[in-house]
């Protein structure tokens, strides 16, 4: 892909995943689980047989309260600048989990501020539609980049990459071979757990056609299937047969990924969309519980061309450490459903990237121009980092892209000869004067790897990205909103990069940018946003 085919503008805001240098990877791989409180319902008992379980319960408690329990995240260190003239390269796995933006709506609905390390400003950004352009022939995405000022530090601009996936028509969807592998174990069983989890699958089912194949695998203290592979010529069976599930018992995960994969590879489907989707709390307390065990049995498995989603429900238990590492593993994605209108964004509107994967293992690799661009920092993407040398190996595993997917990313770039903060570093001997090179017009080239869902071998597009100068008032709609996202998870986190940002600030920038917001999910931000700003940090 040349820099003609990409369309390039000057704005700014997106957020990508992590730039693949050394000290960054050295904090990624110093990440370690922590806990924090969390609200929670009330317990309950499990929904009856035939009864509705869609319709959730309230939570006896008042709200605000907070009740002792124990959620696990994954600690996160914010992305800090790195110097162009030192560490060039950016390099990162993409990512499609949303995850992490309905479980903080999840807190801020129970009146309570989200623990830092819940907020993943990633899955923040890409929990929303945006306007650029579809692909076109016969690539499965395309990308759109832009560069404009930054809002919360005038000094400093943002670079936005937005990739945008290949939307697929509900009548040239390919046949799903599905495998629902349920926890039941007795965690499960408030009503925001297995009477959710059970009415989100009815929804899916729902929308699925005569041809496409459903199984159950249940898990709790031992494993079970309760459906064999049926086809949706038999709806009637197949949700009689969620219906009827209960909740007690320990929690057997590792049992349960065994049998769920085994039953998928039996009705394996060549061309279709063969997927295990596990739906749990992720209190994994009884056999394969070790997060190495767990991550070798995924890794094992998704060699067999079986994907994996995985969907977290209910609040108090919530690993949700284990859950986002299952789902990177597993070449899937991790959503979070915390109601009804979730259950249908995720399983009725956006069925098409539940479901199919378009393109796997999708790298970016970010070049930046030191004539242009002082420094750079990734915002969010601090658990998908890459050395620089994994972007051209085809044996490192990386994210994919589900049909409609959109992937956004944002780089805050500070100008040459600017204050950068810290130490600067003397110049390198053994580099070519600026004289002595070519000049580039480009602020930063933007590289993407990707393999074909069935494929081995990736491909490569690249184009450069213009910086014109634009300022962000002029900045485009998508650019303007992604950055009040992404300001939004800075100050959610106390983000030490958050400049002069308020939440009356991230309010006003996306409500002039809210636009076409077809399910009022924008809308809804706003919201969320004044929520956050009523019970301070």
């Amino acid at each position: 892909m040349d820099l003609n085919r990409w369309r390039v503008v000057a704005v700014a805001c997106v957020g990508v995943l992590g730039g693949g240098c050394s000290e960054q990877a050295a904090r990624e791989a110093g990440r370690r689980a922590k806990t924090a409180e969390a609200p929670t319902a009330a317990a309950s008992a499990p929904v009856a047989a035939g009864e509705s379980p869609l319709p959730v319960a309230k939570s006896e408690e008042p709200a605000g309260k907070l009740v002792p329990a124990q959620e696990a995240y994954e600690e996160i260190v914010d992305n800090d600048f790195a110097q162009v003239a030192r560490e060039p390269l950016s390099t990162f796995s993409i990512d499609v989990d949303t995850a992490s933006y309905a479980n903080v709506r999840r807190f801020l609905e129970q009146n309570t501020l989200p623990p830092k390390d819940a907020v993943r400003i990633e899955e923040l950004l890409n929990y929303f539609q945006y306007e650029d352009p579809a692909p076109k022939g016969d690539e499965p995405f395309a990308v759109h980049a832009e560069v404009a000022g930054c809002p919360w530090n005038p000094e400093h601009r943002l670079a936005r990459i937005g990739i945008t996936g290949r939307k697929i028509e509900a009548g040239r969807r390919p046949m799903s071979n599905l495998v629902f592998l349920i926890d039941v174990s007795g965690s499960m069983s408030e009503p925001n757990k297995l009477p959710l989890l059970v009415g989100s699958l009815k929804l899916l089912v729902d929308q699925l056609g005569e041809n496409d194949r459903v199984a159950i695998v249940v898990y709790a203290g031992a494993s079970g299937l309760v459906l064999p592979s049926t086809t949706c010529d038999k709806k009637a069976e197949i949700i009689a047969s969620l219906e009827s599930l209960r909740a007690g018992g320990s929690t057997n995960g590792g049992a349960g990924l065994q049998l769920a994969y085994d039953t998928a590879i039996q009705h394996f489907i060549k061309g279709g969309a063969n997927r295990v989707i596990l739906a749990t709390d992720g209190d994994f307390n009884v056999g394969v519980t070790g997060h190495d065990e767990l991550t070798r049995l995924i890794e094992a498995k998704a060699k067999s061309g079986v994907f994996l989603s995985v969907f977290g429900f209910g609040m108090g238990n919530l690993k949700d450490g284990t859950l986002e590492r299952l789902a990177d593993k597993g070449n899937g994605h991790y959503g979070y459903i915390d109601s009804p209108r979730e259950a249908r964004k995720v399983f009725v509107e956006e069925l098409g990237a539940t479901l199919v994967t378009i393109a796997k293992d999708v790298k970016i690799q970010v070049e930046f121009n030191p004539s242009k661009v002082g420094a750079y920092r990734l915002i969010g993407y601090e658990n998908r980092l890459l050395q620089a040398q994994d972007f051209s190996d085809d044996k490192k595993d990386a994210g994919e892209i589900g049909a409609g997917h959109h992937v956004t990313a944002l780089y805050e770039l500070i100008p040459p000869g600017k204050d950068v903060g810290y130490a600067k570093v003397d110049a390198l001997e053994f580099q070519k004067p600026a004289e002595e090179v070519e000049p580039r017009p480009e602020s930063l080239i933007v590289k993407l790897r990707y393999k074909a869902p069935d494929g081995d071998a990736s491909k490569l597009i690249k184009g450069g990205v213009l910086d014109a100068g634009t300022p962000f008032t002029s900045a485009s709609r998508d650019l303007q909103f992604a950055s009040a996202v992404a300001g939004f998870g800075m100050l959610l986190r106390d983000s030490p990069h958050k400049g002069d940002l308020t939440f009356a600030a991230v309010v006003e920038i996306a409500g002039s940018a809210v636009g076409n917001d077809p399910g009022g999910y924008r809308t809804e931000f706003l919201g969320l946003v004044n929520k956050a700003k009523s019970l301070g940090r």
